[in-house]
């Protein structure tokens, strides 16, 4: 089969957190998997900043192969991308679609109509509202122009979660919906560095309000009282305007030793990281999936998750929390769960993500969906969950 992969950025970026890492996971799982699998997308690599990497013709990575085309203004707007659009489309068996509100999306929704190609369309959380959500007018004329473009008898939307799923279906009611979630990298070995005593909490994500990382430093004014020690190490980098409110608010914190900003971290120190800590918490207000809480459980890491997350599952499979994201509700999570078995607790998380979320059980899903897609009807318009 031959499927195009359309996104506004693709690895090796960083500048987009796990939505990168899980489309680079799924595109290697499907070409591992036989099928002929080719990325177009930009250089992109962040606001205003550019991959060093070649523009022009197919590169070709771990069986994939990408076309990155050059990136002009701040995001993903590319006269090449406009340009070469047409004959990638052509190529493709079934398209998949990542993200809504981004240059890529109209042209690759009006040629799938022009051609009637297949089309399996992930927001990657987009189409999900919190209350501090921006621009909804303007996101919601772009999802009016998106939704006059859709072959209802040939488009797919992929959510990875049962939350997403209802919210992307409600902004466009009749168009089927596939639930799948993403897969994880689980690594052979773990490696754990011991504790000197105190309780080692680590953020790891992208620094933005949605996240909730402030009900974290609150939920840590909180445990000052405590006698047991702790230490929150906050992972990861944003818009240089927050991260100074991040900042200020630590500073309020009587232990503010106790708080450490790390900056972004990947490779062989985010390793460290994951070896170095006891729990792991993403209070996020809303998340589609939250690739950091699979990879900490994979990486046998107890998990702390906000109720905006779709990790009910934690309390399932007894290896985490889930719970409300307010200060008072998460600091009684960081009490609690320093009572409870973390090592064990850690192996389950990891054993669950073998079961469910490797990226071999996941690409074999979404391989059913695009061979399905291919002959999707009109009638069938109803949420469907796809099991491995």
């Amino acid at each position: 089969m031959k499927i195009l992969h359309v996104s506004p950025s693709f690895y090796p970026t960083r500048a987009y957190g796990g939505t990168i890492r899980s489309s680079y996971g799924l595109c290697r799982g499907l070409a591992e998997l036989g099928c002929d699998v080719r990325v177009l997308t930009t250089d992109s690599d962040g606001i205003g900043r550019n991959l060093d990497v070649p523009n022009g013709r197919d590169v070709p990575m771990g069986g994939l192969q990408v076309r990155y085309c050059h990136k002009l203004l701040r995001n993903s707007a590319s006269l090449d991308l406009l340009r070469v659009i047409r004959e990638y489309i052509e190529w493709a068996d079934v398209v998949h679609l990542i993200a809504v509100y981004s240059f890529p999306t109209i042209p690759t929704l009006s040629y799938c109509r022009r051609y009637g190609k297949p089309l399996v369309w992930s927001p990657r959380g987009s189409l999900q509202r919190w209350e501090g959500s921006m621009r909804r007018a303007a996101k919601f004329l772009w999802e009016k122009a998106c939704g006059s473009l859709i072959l209802k008898d040939k488009f797919v939307l992929h959510a990875t979660s049962e939350d997403e799923a209802a919210q992307s279906s409600a902004r466009f009611p009749g168009l089927r919906t596939i639930i799948v979630p993403n897969g994880v990298d689980v690594p052979r070995h773990i490696r754990r560095k011991e504790s000197a005593g105190e309780l080692r909490i680590t953020y790891l994500g992208r620094l933005h309000p949605i996240k909730g990382i402030e009900n974290l430093i609150d939920a840590c004014k909180l445990l000052e009282g405590d006698s047991e020690p702790w230490h929150l190490k906050i992972a990861g980098a944003g818009e240089p305007d927050y991260a100074k409110i991040l900042s200020a608010k630590v500073a309020s914190v009587q232990h503010r030793g106790s708080i450490e900003f790390l900056g972004e971290v990947e490779g062989d120190i985010k390793e460290d990281l994951f070896a170095s800590s006891d729990v792991l918490v993403a209070p996020s207000y809303v998340e589609n999936f939250g690739m950091v809480i699979a990879e900490a459980l994979a990486h046998e890491v107890p998990v702390i998750a906000g109720k905006g997350t779709p990790w009910q599952g934690l309390h399932w499979n007894r290896c985490g929390l889930w719970v409300e994201n307010a200060p008072e509700s998460l600091a009684a999570a960081v009490r609690q769960i320093r009572e409870m078995p973390l090592q064990e607790m850690g192996r389950r998380g990891r054993s669950w993500m073998e079961r469910e979320f490797s990226w071999q059980a996941v690409s074999h899903q979404m391989l059913a969906v695009f061979q399905e897609c291919v002959g999707v009807g009109e009638d069938s318009q109803e949420v469907v969950p796809v099991n491995g």
